[in-house]
């Protein structure tokens, strides 16, 4: 028996429960991402600001840019999930038919 066969087979209740937890993890996941990149850049940026001397240039926002892509991605995945459960029913349906 597959997991997907377990969820089938549980009550309504149960069901949007488990879908419920599963978002409020996604959610959870998020805000932590959220927080790591606030801390992490402003630390960055103190030791951008402190260390850069008369001369010196501003390097924060390099790593600030490229992990805000993943966390654009991230937030992405998590408020439009392209690849949900329905998708990868339909690409297995789609799949299995092609090869019968």
């Amino acid at each position: 028996m597959t997991a997907d066969q377990d969820i089938q087979s549980l009550p309504e209740a149960d069901r949007r429960y488990r879908w419920a937890r599963e978002r409020a993890e996604m959610l959870q996941a998020l805000y932590i991402h959220i927080l790591v990149f606030v801390v992490v850049n402003l630390g960055l940026f103190g030791i951008n600001y402190f260390t850069r001397g008369d001369s010196g240039g501003w390097w924060f926002y390099w790593p600030m840019f490229l992990w805000g892509i993943g966390l654009l991605i991230h937030v992405g995945v998590t408020f439009a999930p392209f690849f949900t459960e329905e998708w990868v029913e339909r690409k297995t349906e789609s799949i299995a038919a092609t090869r019968s």
